[in-house]
């Protein structure tokens, strides 16, 4: 996992600032659902694979 996240900042840091601070000015609540929507594709990806 950490390898995949480490590619965006190594090939491209100006855009990956850009992301950054675009999710820094999110709400709680957009951030929140970010993270359950990317929780659930991993859930349901891993089951997939099964």
């Amino acid at each position: 996992m950490l390898v995949i996240e480490g590619l965006m900042p190594l090939i491209s840091p100006k855009s990956w600032r850009e992301v950054f601070s675009r999710i820094l000015a999110m709400s709680d609540g957009q951030i929140r659902f970010i993270g359950l929507a990317s929780l659930l594709m991993g859930v349901f990806g891993l089951l997939w694979l099964r």
